[in-house]
């Protein structure tokens, strides 16, 4: 069984220690690197290429934003979920406009966060519906004409980033194509190669950004 590559990066050694522990326990997940600030959480992740980065919002040198949007440049395939010990809405924006699939608080129970590992390599959406809705809608009034768009995404893989957009699962999104879900995960490995994205809220924010979806598509 090939493991879901995680990378976690936390300034916290207890905290980080703690999730590790738990981490290595689940049998599809490997943590191929532990970072204590945000320079090394980029260095790591451009030597280690993960699947999925853990990255704290509060570190020394880059904090979880600018880490975020480092490693995505560096990375694009990896899927970004910061944690904080803070909700503002602000800081909400700031991760996904730095290309983050997720935003979770550290009082988050360790088998969501583990879901979301699960979920986000899968190409499902982890976002929560009402902030991806309220944070998409702030980000979309800058767009492009998408002239470009049939010679990026064949008409299926519109018809999955579409309902992928709606909030509809992997599983959902197979039923209403009469497709397989492993069918509609490579349809959506494809959307996220072609945009250069490592998540359903990244290659959602794309598409919106560059007018190949609008708010109606939106949940």
């Amino acid at each position: 069984m090939e493991k879901i590559k995680v990378l976690i990066a936390d300034d916290h050694p207890i905290f980080r220690d703690g999730l590790v522990s738990l981490l290595v326990q689940e049998p599809d997940i490997e943590v191929v690197a532990q970072a204590s600030n945000g320079l090394e959480a980029v260095e790591l992740a451009r030597r280690e290429l993960p699947d999925v980065a853990i990255l704290d919002i509060s570190m020394l040198y880059f904090n979880g934003l600018e880490a975020t949007e480092k490693i995505k440049e560096a990375c694009p395939a990896t899927a970004v979920l910061v944690i904080s010990a803070y909700s503002y809405d602000p800081y909400v924006l700031g991760a996904v406009e730095a290309g983050a699939a997720g935003y979770f608080l550290k009082s988050v129970r360790f088998r969501e966060l583990v879901g979301a590992v699960r979920a986000v390599h899968a190409g499902e959406t982890v976002l929560d519906p009402v902030a991806t809705r309220k944070v998409l809608s702030r980000l979309a009034s800058a767009r492009g004409k998408g002239a470009e768009l049939s010679q990026q995404l064949h008409q299926r893989e519109l018809e999955v980033l579409k309902m992928a957009a709606k909030g509809m699962s992997n599983k959902e999104v197979a039923e209403s194509l009469g497709i397989s879900v492993r069918t509609c995960q490579t349809h959506l490995a494809n959307i996220f190669a072609k945009l250069g994205v490592g998540s359903r809220t990244e290659a959602v924010l794309r598409a919106l950004r560059e007018g190949w979806l609008t708010l109606e598509d939106l949940p």
